[in-house]
């Protein structure tokens, strides 16, 4: 969970499935060495000059980072990954598993020890974006009932005085800024390696319950997956109204840019699979949003 950045330029950059990033969210994982033995076997030869293997999905994937993915295959990055196997014929999955940190799409995708990044924001040169498969927002999460009900803005006058949790460096932090809002801030870390600690998504929100903090404000697949996890009933509001900084992003798919004919393959994948990915992507309750910030809820 992993994804974020310095600040929109910097997520830009490096956009991750934030994401993770983004993250991706959006904590991001130490750099850690990757054993040999969890490499994926070498590339077969796809379309020509394309290093694609025609017979096995192979994604590059931080093994320790749900929503997204994880190594045990429970994440919807995961489930994404199987759904474009069986669409492009691969007869299974693979992974090259390794931290979402500097590095990463170095030591994998770039490497040729994998050919798919499952989820990466749109506009970063370091791969080629096939188009957005989804489009999210970061959120704002508060009980019901805490005197907050109806806000739906950072700048609302409601949160002054409140105790807003937000992590280190995101594009929220930006606008709370600007609102005069950060004497009330209780700052979370941008780097966690999640193999080792909680996601900053589940300290968060464990810490909203308990009342160290009243407000958090998280990347929206993150938020919506923990706060389901920790209690169905927080009230989770899409940030989609304000007024300046950039709070929702575009999810694609991460390929080599020698990858043409991978792309459109991917690219078509998505275009005639679009129904079934938003289902999946809402059974792990991501706050989908469409073109106009609109909710897509099927």
């Amino acid at each position: 969970m992993r994804k974020h950045h310095a600040w929109v330029d910097k997520m830009i950059r490096h956009g991750r499935s934030l994401v993770k990033w983004i993250g991706r969210c959006m904590v991001v994982a130490a750099v850690a060495a990757v054993p040999s033995d969890v490499l994926a076997q070498g590339a077969g030869l796809g379309a020509a000059g394309e290093l694609v293997d025609p017979d096995v999905l192979r994604v590059c994937a931080d093994p320790s980072n749900m929503p997204f993915s994880d190594e045990s295959g429970k994440g919807f990055e995961n489930k994404l990954a199987e759904l474009v196997a069986a669409k492009t014929g691969r007869k299974s999955v693979a992974y090259t598993w390794y931290p979402m940190a500097t590095g990463f799409v170095r030591n994998t995708l770039r490497s040729n020890r994998c050919d798919i990044i499952m989820g990466y924001a749109q506009g970063d040169e370091l791969v080629q974006n096939t188009n957005a498969y989804y489009r999210s927002t970061y959120v704002m999460i508060y009980k019901k009932g805490s005197g907050l009900d109806g806000v739906d803005t950072i700048e609302d006058t409601k949160l002054a005085g409140k105790k807003i949790g937000v992590v280190a460096g995101t594009p929220p932090a930006a606008n709370l800024a600007a609102v005069g809002y950060m004497r009330n801030v209780h700052p979370y870390p941008l780097m966690v390696d999640t193999r080792l600690a909680p996601s900053m998504a589940d300290v968060m929100l464990k810490e909203l319950l308990s009342g160290v903090i009243d407000v958090a404000i998280l990347w929206g697949p993150m938020a919506g997956y923990y706060a389901k996890e920790i209690d169905p009933n927080l009230t989770t509001v899409p940030l989609v109204k304000e007024k300046s900084g950039h709070m929702a992003y575009r999810i694609t798919m991460g390929v080599r840019p020698s990858d043409q004919e991978w792309k459109r393959t991917l690219n078509k994948v998505i275009r005639e699979n679009q129904s079934e990915i938003n289902k999946i992507l809402l059974e792990y309750q991501v706050p989908l949003i469409d073109e106009n910030n609109k909710p897509i809820t099927q």
